[in-house]
């Protein structure tokens, strides 16, 4: 006769009322703003006093770190679900991994502000939080060096270059594609600067 472990029932209910905090601040974060997220709002959403979040959470920014941590978590999955199956022409691929970033940034305004952007001037992620950005980073540079973009510089371009499209789209044109359809020319570009092999993505694929 087995034995099953004894379940921390205690344990199970704090753990989901903590992820039931974060996410009503994410729905207050994508309807109103990341800095629209209160502790008075969070706990009315969840039906609790201000006071007993302290009980879950030692503080807004604690939220924000959990958030945050969830975030790049999410997209950390996403990169290596990606990039175990990339293309294997350099440009296809850098074009591949841009559209994912892309595609993973524009979806959530307030999601990608939080794991890019400092819109929260007080706010510091914890080490454990950060760490799926940094295995998410190393997982991009591994895969970059495998395609020939092996210098720093290199690879800091190539974040900025994608980063900075996604920035235009969301700015200029929230829900359309405008930036989305420069990401071939950009990558050719990239790649041209480098000297990557490979056909031009331009002669491939028709740019409007």
């Amino acid at each position: 006769m087995s034995v099953l472990p004894n379940r921390d029932r205690q344990a199970e209910r704090r753990e989901a009322t903590r992820r039931e905090i974060v996410e009503a601040a994410w729905e207050i974060a994508r309807a109103e703003g990341l800095s629209s997220v209160t502790l008075r709002e969070v706990a009315a959403r969840v039906g609790m006093r201000s006071p007993s979040l302290y009980t879950h959470f030692a503080s807004k920014n604690a939220i924000y770190d959990a958030m945050f941590g969830e975030a790049w978590s999410e997209f950390l999955q996403v990169t290596l679900e990606r990039t175990a199956s990339l293309p294997k022409a350099p440009r296809v691929a850098l074009l591949a991994m841009s559209e994912t970033f892309f595609d993973f940034a524009v979806a959530d305004l307030a999601r990608f502000q939080l794991m890019n952007q400092r819109v929260i001037p007080d706010f510091q992620p914890s080490p454990e939080s950060y760490a799926p950005s940094v295995a998410t980073l190393e997982r991009l540079r591994e895969v970059l060096d495998r395609l020939g973009v092996d210098q720093p510089e290199a690879v800091d371009l190539y974040v900025s270059l994608v980063g900075g499209l996604v920035d235009s789209q969301l700015a200029n044109d929230p829900g359309g594609d405008r930036w989305r359809r420069l990401l071939p020319r950009a990558m050719d570009m990239f790649a041209d600067h480098l000297g990557l092999p490979g056909p031009p993505l331009r002669s491939t694929q028709r740019s409007t």
